[in-house]
């Protein structure tokens, strides 16, 4: 059925639900906002739809703060602004260009509710600025509706969400949480049987990472919903971690099981079927409980393998197995607090993420052009209007700006807004201008922006449907004293394309950087942060390399999506990045605690080596510093009296693993470069 139907004929209970909740937010909005009779009460409208979108209550609360905050930085910074250049307004605009291009590059860096600040701050401003320009005199009252407005709309749907259908946080990372344990271990089936399926090994990664990293960021909303709240947020964080440890081993253990297998004992491969087949039990198990059981029999059978007599080799693949395992139980204990916190003490601290300095810049930048050519317009034509148009420019360029497809979105947006244009006529004039009373007035408007919002619960229908409710909302703008005249609706709705479209034009002109020089970036930071791994305390330096590689892997695998099968190389390149941290990470808890100073220089040269010769395979680069590194590491530790022959064989193993391993990457990477030169020249 086209999703259209399937919204509006037989729409889920919760997609109902969803709509009246901000119905009646904005109806509740709009009703104090007439009875306080403020200036602009559709601000009050806009503020509650967009804090409905997603309904769960702590995600509202955050997100109403966060809105709060960056109101009242942007009405510092616009009063700011205007004080210094109230007789001046094109240095003003050119300052206020500046100030919405630093609000954009913040809200590029930050993946949670503080974007959202980021953003409001730059509209914010641009409001004080643009209206205050035509009112200089009331620069305050300015500031103290817009705030009044956007706090009003908050409040309101904070109410709504809290005691109509409540949508608790915990519910929906309990959501989550069970998809990243699922897939992460139906992925763990996989790397364990030696699957050859490597698109179906990707996409089980990508399926487990993409709830990870919206959990990671969802859980700091719990905090909101009760004293459990920083509970669950530790969880999330361990269920992170460990989630990513597991990965880096299954990888690890893949490699030896497919290139060494024939070095191996029979009953390794035995067991490790097994494990595999119990790792698609507890994925389809029905409860925590069920899987833990089934995986800490495996767990004691691994653990109960004799490993005195066993070669390096088959000792490195038990290790593995047990290491497998027991991060598979903790991820199991984790998602189990995110339901019960207040029988679980994890420990877990926040992680650190990716951030791309380079690629905020140039959303930055495009933002501010964006503004830039808006504020020409306006200067240039003294356009009553251009004010809504810079609102759309500023709102929607920092908006989109870190969206898989900007220019996708933004057209979505532009055919819900076209929609919106005979609907706010039919409903925000024709019939609006009969109204007489509040009741008549919510009976005629409120319908399209409930039919909006239902469309939107669809999240494939959510661009066209949020930009038909908005279109609406602006293109009526409800108040006290309306202006039904046609004129001004067609001014509106000249201005709402003309600033959108200004936003398409923006994206097209700045699209954003080439994937191959993405790539190279995240490869690089990759790099960057192996190199760094000695340089700062062993959680410090695991929080920040974790976290980041959690978006580093998502990224590269989507790279990988939209290459040829046989240049694909992407995915194992990160994992190979993750399997290195992740082994470094172990050397320093093996090595941090000698106090010889050889020990640790050696140690430092051999991660730099590792990272030189990560970054060289990416290039499909075959580097030979990695063994001789390791080697000087392991003849320095046999001064050392507290490693024994046990200890030294295995960093002989783990020193011989990574160099094959990066040896297979640089024979990967060349071989998708040459195909990739190949089809080139074919074409």
């Amino acid at each position: 059925m086209s999703p259209w139907l399937q919204a509006y004929l037989t729409p889920g209970s919760q997609a109902v639900k969803f709509a009246v909740k901000a119905t009646l937010a904005m109806l509740l909005a709009l009703y104090v906002a007439l009875w306080c009779d403020l200036e602009r009460p559709y601000w009050a409208l806009i503020s509650a739809a967009f804090l409905q979108i997603r309904p769960m209550s702590g995600m509202v609360v955050e997100k109403g703060l966060s809105q709060i905050a960056g109101t009242l930085v942007g009405c510092a910074a616009g009063m700011l602004i205007m004080g210094l250049f109230v007789q001046a307004p094109i240095p003003a605009l050119a300052v206020l260009t500046l100030w919405i291009m630093l609000c954009t590059y913040g809200s590029s860096l930050l993946r949670n509710n503080g974007s959202y600040g980021c953003i409001m701050g730059a509209v914010t401003a641009m409001l004080i600025v643009v209206i205050g320009a035509q009112q200089p005199d009331g620069l305050f009252g300015i500031a103290v509706a817009r705030l009044s407005e956007l706090a009003l709309g908050a409040i309101c749907a904070t109410l709504v969400s809290s005691l109509l259908w409540p949508i608790k946080v915990r519910d929906h990372l309990g959501q989550q949480a069970d998809e990243v344990v699922n897939q992460a271990f139906h992925h763990a089936s996989l790397r364990l049987a030696d699957t050859s399926d490597v698109e179906t090994l990707q996409s089980t990664l990508t399926a487990s990472l993409e709830p990870l990293t919206q959990l990671e960021t969802d859980s700091q909303a719990a905090r909101y919903e009760g004293p459990e709240g920083p509970g669950r947020i530790r969880a999330s964080h361990v269920l992170t971690r460990h989630s990513l440890r597991l990965m880096a081993s299954l990888h690890a253990l893949q490699q030896l099981l497919h290139h060494h297998g024939e070095r191996l004992d029979p009953a390794i491969h035995r067991l490790a079927d097994e494990i595999a087949d119990g790792f698609r039990l507890a994925a389809e198990s029905s409860g925590v409980d069920q899987a833990q059981e089934r995986l800490q029999e495996l767990r004691r059978r691994v653990l109960d393998c004799p490993d005195q007599e066993a070669s390096p080799l088959q000792l490195r693949v038990l290790i593995g197995l047990r290491e497998t395992l027991g991060h598979a139980l903790i991820m199991l204990d984790a998602r189990d607090s995110l339901s019960l916190p207040a029988g679980k003490r994890l420990r877990g601290a926040a992680l650190a993420w990716h951030r791309d300095h380079l690629a905020a810049g140039l959303n930055a930048l495009r933002a501010g052009l964006i503004f830039a050519t808006l504020a020409s317009l306006w200067i240039a034509t003294t356009w009553d209007n251009g004010q809504v148009a810079m609102l759309l420019g500023t709102l929607f360029s920092a908006f989109f700006a870190s969206r898989d497809n900007p220019v996708m979105i933004c057209m979505m947006f532009a055919k819900g807004m076209l929609a919106a244009i005979p609907s706010a006529f039919v409903f925000g004039h024709v019939l609006l201008a009969q109204a007489n009373g509040f009741v008549m007035l919510a009976m005629i408007f409120l319908p399209p922006l409930f039919l909006g919002l239902l469309g939107a619960a669809n999240p494939r229908l959510m661009g066209y449907c949020l930009a038909f409710t908005i279109g609406n909302i602006l293109l009526t703008m409800p108040g006290n004293g309306m202006d039904f005249s046609f004129d001004s609706f067609i001014n509106r709705a000249i201005a709402v394309m003309v600033g959108l479209a200004t936003v398409v034009g923006g994206f097209r002109l700045l699209p954003g950087f080439a994937s191959g020089l993405r790539k190279r970036r995240l490869v690089k930071a990759i790099a960057h942060d192996l190199q760094r791994l000695p340089q700062r305390p062993i959680h410090e330096a695991e929080t920040r390399f974790i976290g980041s590689m959690a978006d580093r892997l998502l990224q590269l695998a989507r790279h990988d999506d939209v290459l040829p099968e046989d240049q694909r190389h992407l995915f194992s390149l990160g994992l190979t990045g993750l399997d290195i941290g992740y082994a470094c990470l172990q050397l320093r808890r093996r090595l941090d605690d000698l106090t010889d100073p050889a020990v640790h220089r050696a140690q430092r040269h051999f991660f730099a080596a590792l990272a030189r010769a990560y970054q060289d395979s990416a290039s499909g680069h075959a580097s030979s510093e990695v063994r001789p590194a390791g080697e000087a590491l392991i003849a320095t530790l046999a001064h050392q009296p507290s490693l024994d022959e046990r200890h030294r064989a295995l960093l002989a193993g783990l020193v011989e693993r990574l160099d094959l391993s990066l040896q297979r990457q640089s024979e990967r990477a060349g071989a998708s470069r040459l195909a990739a030169e190949t089809r080139t020249g074919a074409a």
